[in-house]
């Protein structure tokens, strides 16, 4: 017997009355042409799902350090922005003012520190030559040091302020998406107020929690499958921590490059748990009329249209979990899915 790389779980939708024949449709006498393939009792994994939601990887709300004015945003929410372009801009006039106060201030603590090296290169000479007392020479030489503290401190206070100033340009820290525009032109901005909200969709980390016992058996970089509003993807295990009352969490990295999958979506974990038998028929074979799916099956009496519970696809095939056998014989519709 195969052993298909498969992972499927039960899902609970199915048809409302399983398993039941219904007659063949007038005109369709033969059934619908195509290949005609047997169900097959496999062994797949079992997996447990495990559900949460898929945010994105990267994600910041930009704040400011600043109280002012707020003078432009220049996105909207769905803009696509570039790392280190502009989002955000402050009045950071009285800022300049400071600058000026700063610069000033460094210019005469540098003036300060030239004179006071220049005084004590004489008085060492003097002192060499026995031409001027030891004090002397000391108190130049503390002069110095003091005038060189005087230029450090200048020096401090105009990086400090170039760090405050850079607050008044809100840029974005990657690129991505601006997903929340809280402020607009005119608005008086406080420090830590929220202005701006960006997000790298590209790619997801789903957040579940699954029971002690499982978690042992998962590592990061382990491959699994996932869900993500009703999309198959592939996902790679980030981490596993352990939660209060012996759960853990697991987190898990999808790509979304192509930005398919819609960010803090629902998404659903398969974790493998062992495997289990099911039966499989390709998914082409199912025939959906309304809220009923089946299958065209060979029977000694002709072809019958059987009313199926289906469970999950993958790669092409779907367990049923009820309406057929093992070794029935069913149609694969030349046109695929359809009655």
């Amino acid at each position: 017997m195969t052993r298909p790389t498969l992972l499927l779980t039960v899902l609970a939708a199915g048809a409302a009355a399983c398993g039941g024949d219904s007659p063949t449709p007038h005109g369709a006498a033969a059934g619908p042409a195509g290949p005609v393939v047997a169900v097959t009792d496999s062994v797949i994994d079992a997996v447990y799902e495990a559900a949460g939601p898929a945010e994105p990887l990267q994600a910041a709300t930009l704040a400011t350090k600043l109280m002012a004015t707020v003078t432009a945003v220049t996105v909207h929410e769905g803009d696509r922005v570039r790392a280190g372009q502009v989002l955000v801009r402050l009045d950071a006039r009285d800022l300049a003012a400071k600058r000026q106060q700063v610069e000033a201030s460094l210019a005469e603590a540098a003036a300060l520190r030239a004179n006071a090296e220049v005084t004590a290169r004489r008085l060492r000479a003097l002192y060499a030559d026995s031409a001027a007392p030891k004090a002397t020479l000391d108190a130049a030489e503390t002069g110095l040091a003091r005038a060189q503290a005087g230029e450090a401190a200048a020096r401090a206070a105009a990086a400090e302020l170039d760090a405050t100033a850079s607050y008044s340009e809100l840029r974005a820290p990657f690129a991505g998406v601006v997903t929340q525009r809280l402020a607009d032109a005119g608005a008086f901005a406080t420090p830590g107020m929220p202005l701006v909200t960006v997000e790298d969709p590209s790619r997801l980390r789903i957040g579940a929690t699954v029971p002690a016992a499982l978690a042992h058996g998962l590592a990061p970089g382990r491959r699994v499958r996932a869900r993500v509003e009703g999309m198959e993807v592939d996902a790679v295990i980030e981490g596993v921590a352990p939660q209060a009352g012996g759960l853990y969490l697991v987190n898990a990295l999808v790509p979304n490059r192509d930005g398919r999958l819609p960010s803090r979506g629902a998404a659903v974990l398969h974790l493998p748990t062992g495997t289990r038998r099911a039966l499989l028929v390709p998914e082409a074979a199912l025939v959906q009329q309304g809220d009923l799916v089946g299958v065209w099956r060979r029977t000694a009496a002709g072809p019958a249209l059987t009313w199926v519970r289906p469970g999950e696809a993958r790669q092409g095939m779907v367990e049923v979990l009820s309406g057929v056998a093992a070794g029935d014989s069913v149609v694969v519709p030349a046109a695929g899915r359809g009655a």
